[in-house]
């Protein structure tokens, strides 16, 4: 069961899920009709479900949801949400029937939340671009040759999928087999607070972990 969180609380969770990205308090207002400041705020940066930054010239809040709050937000979806008390709107009974129906969608597609709500859309190439060419492995050591900044050097997956060409299923199932026979090195990234929606949804997960870098030995 998850910490049961106040309306407004929950509301600013779901809103950052949504967007996926950092969000200005300012664009909270204008997307919902609140900005999340005073205990609010500093009740779900002391949860450690979203992480809060002072930027700009009047110090105005940036909000963006941690490892920790897309947990939350996904155990919200499985449980359903709390027994609607006495007085709550049918508006917000609703809510959690919808809710309850995108996570039986993401359950039956095998999906994560991050992987609905991207931080952004990668742009497409244009059409007279030509597609890559060799197969998928010359691809892969191709663009990490091109990305990597020192020799046996470490790559975002986030920033090497783009230039494959190719369904993310696809270049899972040749990292995994280049990890297993040991010529990729694949990693988590240790500072989880600096993980975009990005860096969650281009992750590829071996043996229950989520790893985000690749290094290649011999190129």
């Amino acid at each position: 069961m998850t910490d049961r969180l106040k309306h407004k609380e929950t509301a600013a969770m779901f809103t950052l899920m949504v967007l996926g990205r950092e969000v200005p308090n300012q664009e909270l207002e204008e997307v919902v009709g609140f900005t999340l400041t005073g205990k609010e705020r500093r009740g779900l940066n002391e949860l450690g479900y979203v992480e809060s930054d002072q930027t700009g010239k009047n110090n105005s809040f940036v909000h963006v949801l941690s490892d920790s709050g897309w947990a939350w937000c996904e155990k919200e979806l499985a449980a359903g949400g709390p027994p609607p008390p006495r007085g709550q709107s049918t508006l917000a009974s609703a809510l959690y029937v919808l809710l309850g129906g995108l996570n039986g969608y993401l359950e039956r597609e095998n999906l994560r939340l991050f992987q609905l709500f991207r931080l952004a859309e990668v742009p497409p190439a244009p059409a007279d671009e030509a597609a890559p060419t060799g197969n998928l492995e010359d691809r892969i050591r191709v663009a990490y040759r091109e990305l990597v900044k020192e020799p046996r050097g470490w790559v975002g997956l986030v920033d090497l999928r783009p230039k494959l060409g190719a369904p993310a299923a696809e270049v899972d199932a040749v990292l995994k087999e280049l990890s297993r026979v040991g010529k990729v090195h694949l990693i988590p990234e240790d500072n989880r607070k600096a993980l975009t929606a990005a860096d969650h949804e281009a992750a590829i997960r071996i043996g229950g972990e989520d790893n985000h870098l690749l290094s290649i030995e011999a190129l």
